[in-house]
């Protein structure tokens, strides 16, 4: 992965991570599955990248993990938003969607 792209994910990952739990829980594959398929495969995550930030998120009190079974039967740590990690998704899109637009109206400029 380029440096700018790496970049790019730090910033955005969090976001995304708490995106793909809006809808309910999900264990750290299906997250990774989430947003794999949310972006048509632009953001790849490994294992790495995504558990750390799970963790950390987990110690901000942004989503909580329990154990349970996963659609094969394996045991597996699923996590889900906290009424915190919910507030924290609405703020980080409003936050990402103003950003984007302000760079996709920048790079689409003329040039005089």
């Amino acid at each position: 992965m380029s440096e700018t792209r790496s970049n790019l994910l730090r910033g955005a990952l969090d976001v995304l991570i708490l995106r793909a739990l809006a809808d309910g829980s999900r264990h750290g594959y299906g997250i990774a599955e989430w947003i794999e398929t949310a972006t048509e495969e632009t953001v790849l995550l490994e294992e790495g990248t995504l558990y750390p930030a799970l963790h950390r998120l987990d110690a901000k009190g942004w989503l909580r993990a329990e154990w349970g079974r996963s659609e094969n039967n394996r045991r597996a740590k699923f996590y889900r938003l906290t009424p915190s990690g919910r507030r924290r998704l609405q703020t980080e899109s409003a936050t990402w969607h103003e950003y984007t637009s302000a760079i996709h109206r920048a790079l689409t400029l003329p040039n005089r």
